[in-house]
């Protein structure tokens, strides 16, 4: 009896720390901007920004909480190593004003650090406790020229860049201000309630184009204010949505194919897929680009997608996907008639896209995007009031957006 009760009290102890050390392990991504190379100016969009002897700060609003966080930074676009001098985090409020104490950011315990030419990097986990739908002020000082980084474009938020010297621990009267996304892609947070993350894999309609800034107002954050208000705040919404980004092709980074990998699968905690994207394809495939007023940057110019090939690439994702688990869900393409680069050919592939979506059985989940927000009297419209350029929504479209979904897809 005396060895029995032995082994089973190695086995229980065998128990209590595997349980512990699956716990610690709990990290699950809350906040997340898909990085993009570097580009010279297109359109609405300058040049890429380089930065040097400059501190850079960042407000990121996370969505699921948690008792300690850590920082993913990026220079996957790189063409040279990013020195990191110094780097700090806070408590902060939507609009970035700081709340507390900042604290260091150390990267094996210490506070500057060299991230590769290609690569990300995780910082040590942080002990900052941030509720959900909480705000963080992330400030990271760059003591020489960077070259151009490796960003976000549309962040919709404000950044604040100084002028020479580090300031990760101060105040500072910015120099200058842009709403780039800057060596940033991803906040993750160890949560005691066995949190888990949705990715949104889309275009500029999820990215915020369209939605008043500095207000989390896009559709993903209205998501994540809804899961919360809903009581199941156990997951985190991560924006992977890239303004101007294709299915098929590269361009405005490169295709959802070519970037899941990194954008979907490597997400800490991934359980669940939003895949949201398709009409820039047929935009640019079918559509008068020309109107756009600038050449749009398109490797496959010239490259019609019929709805064979672009089922054929939301299938690659779905199974990409299943392989690891994650359940997928698919968002109808929504009406674009009156942009800039309609066309009514691809206004033919959408409807096809569409019923296959709604009608295909290959998914877990719909989202019907189409129906919430199309015009009734012009259903290949958006709906007047709730966009700004028949493409892109409002704050009151990605209202619309993000109340139609619903919940039990969460559960």
């Amino acid at each position: 009896m005396g060895l029995c009760n032995k082994i089973a009290g190695v086995f229980a102890l065998a128990l209590v720390l595997s349980v512990n050390c699956a716990h610690a392990a709990d990290w699950v991504q809350t906040w997340g901007a898909a990085p993009l190379p570097p580009a010279a100016a297109f359109g609405p969009f300058p040049a890429t920004p380089s930065f040097d002897n400059q501190t850079i700060r960042q407000t990121v609003r996370v969505s699921l909480g948690g008792r300690r966080i850590r920082i993913r930074f990026t220079n996957e676009f790189g063409s040279r190593p990013l020195l990191i001098g110094a780097a700090s985090v806070a408590l902060a409020s939507e609009k970035g004003e700081v709340k507390g104490a900042r604290h260091p950011v150390l990267f094996s315990g210490q506070r500057s650090v060299l991230v590769p030419a290609g690569a990300p990097l995780l910082s040590d986990p942080i002990d900052l406790p941030v509720d959900a739908l909480g705000s963080l002020s992330i400030s990271i000082y760059v003591p020489q020229d960077t070259g151009p980084c490796t960003c976000h474009q549309t962040g919709v938020q404000t950044a604040y860049v100084s002028d020479f010297g580090n300031f990760v621990d101060s105040d500072f009267s910015p120099k200058s201000k842009n709403s780039y996304r800057e060596f940033l892609s991803g906040v993750d947070v160890e949560s005691d309630n066995g949190g888990r993350a949705v990715v949104v894999l889309a275009d500029s309609i999820s990215d915020g184009v369209g939605v008043t800034p500095d207000t989390n107002g896009r559709w993903p954050d209205l998501l994540a204010n809804r899961l919360d208000a809903g009581g199941n705040a156990r997951w985190g919404v991560v924006n992977m949505g890239i303004s101007g980004n294709q299915l098929l092709t590269d361009g405005m980074g490169v295709s959802a194919l070519a970037r899941f990998d990194r954008d979907v699968l490597a997400v800490p905690g991934v359980k669940a897929l939003i895949i949201f994207l398709g009409v820039n394809d047929l935009g640019i495939g079918y559509g008068n680009t020309g109107a756009l007023g600038v050449k749009y940057r398109n490797p496959s110019a010239g490259f019609k997608p019929t709805p064979e090939a672009m089922i054929a690439g939301y299938r690659q994702l779905i199974a990409r996907a299943h392989v690891h688990g994650i359940k997928v869900i698919s968002a109808t393409i929504t009406p674009y008639e009156g942009a800039s680069y309609y066309s009514s050919e691809g206004e033919a592939v959408r409807q096809a896209i569409n019923q296959w979506i709604r009608t295909g059985h290959e998914v877990d989940g719909v989202i019907d995007f189409d129906a919430a927000v199309r015009d009734p009297s012009s259903p290949a419209r958006f709906k007047e009031g709730w966009n700004i350029d028949h493409l892109h929504g409002n704050d009151a479209g990605y209202k619309v957006m993000a109340d139609s979904i619903d919940l039990s897809l969460f559960r």
